[in-house]
């Protein structure tokens, strides 16, 4: 889903992403116990962290621009285009974060490119003050990088081209009303309290298993494009891609013995 240090709108995305492989800099123990750092020696822009313990299997990407309101760069666009590549293949991680970090601001704004990248992930939470919108319009351009294909899919045509053709700015609480955001949730002092619902939902995919979530995500999103008796169809090839796993097998057993499943995502 967007995500996440004074945070006001947070997505997650779900799947098989965690470290990147290219990361050899120091890490530095934040105040939660994960580790962070830069992406690389010389830049910040863009922060990893790795969560452990309970939320083990969670990675935050922190969008760190604070001084330019994390409007993408050439920089930023770079190091987050490596750090997603670098990571789907991990099995390790199970939910992926995507925030921003914020300076003395209680308001965050997801204006153009920041909502194109949100609507791209799974699932999006945002704080009741956060503002979005697709407003490019007002430059004389449409919006890129799947927005008008994106948002039709989540809110519906007609809604999409009454936000799109005005260039409407909707804060948090009217986005989930329209299905724009998953959850939308009262901003605390801290200004981080869509990370941390974001975190709780997270906590709540970690435990199921890996391989059947992933299936289940991969049906959705081919079934979403296509009719129902090809959906189906989908639906059908996803579900005999968990048949043979070892997870299914230990989630049976543990089922039968009364216990929590531990599952390998094999």
């Amino acid at each position: 889903m967007v995500i996440r240090h004074s945070i006001k709108a947070l997505s997650l995305t779900l799947g098989r992403s965690c470290e990147p492989l290219w990361w050899r800099s120091p890490w530095v123990p934040s105040a939660r116990g994960v580790s962070t750092g830069p992406v690389n020696g010389q830049d910040d822009d863009l922060k990893v962290q790795y969560l452990d313990g309970p939320q083990a299997g969670i990675v935050v990407l922190g969008l760190n621009r604070p001084q330019a309101k994390n409007s993408f760069s050439k920089n930023l666009v770079r190091l987050l285009s490596e750090a997603v590549e670098a990571v789907r293949f991990d099995k390790n991680c199970k939910v992926t974060i995507v925030y921003k970090y914020l300076t003395n601001c209680h308001s965050s704004h997801y204006e153009g490119g920041g909502l194109e990248m949100a609507i791209a992930c799974d699932l999006r939470v945002a704080a009741d003050s956060a503002k979005m919108g697709l407003v490019e319009t007002k430059l004389a351009i449409i919006p890129g990088a799947g927005g008008t294909q994106r948002l039709p899919r989540l809110v519906g045509p007609a809604l999409a081209k009454e936000l799109i053709f005005t260039a409407k700015v909707l804060n948090g609480a009217d986005a989930a009303k329209f299905g724009l955001v998953n959850h939308s949730v009262e901003q605390n002092k801290a200004g981080d309290a869509a990370f941390e619902r974001s975190l709780a939902l997270a906590e709540q995919i970690i435990p199921n298993g890996p391989v059947g979530v992933r299936m289940a995500k991969v049906a959705i999103n081919r079934g979403n494009e296509v009719d129902l008796s090809t959906g189906l169809a989908i639906e059908e090839a996803c579900y005999a891609q968990v048949i043979p796993t070892k997870d299914r097998l230990e989630g049976l057993k543990a089922f039968a013995e009364k216990r929590k499943p531990s599952f390998s995502g094999e």
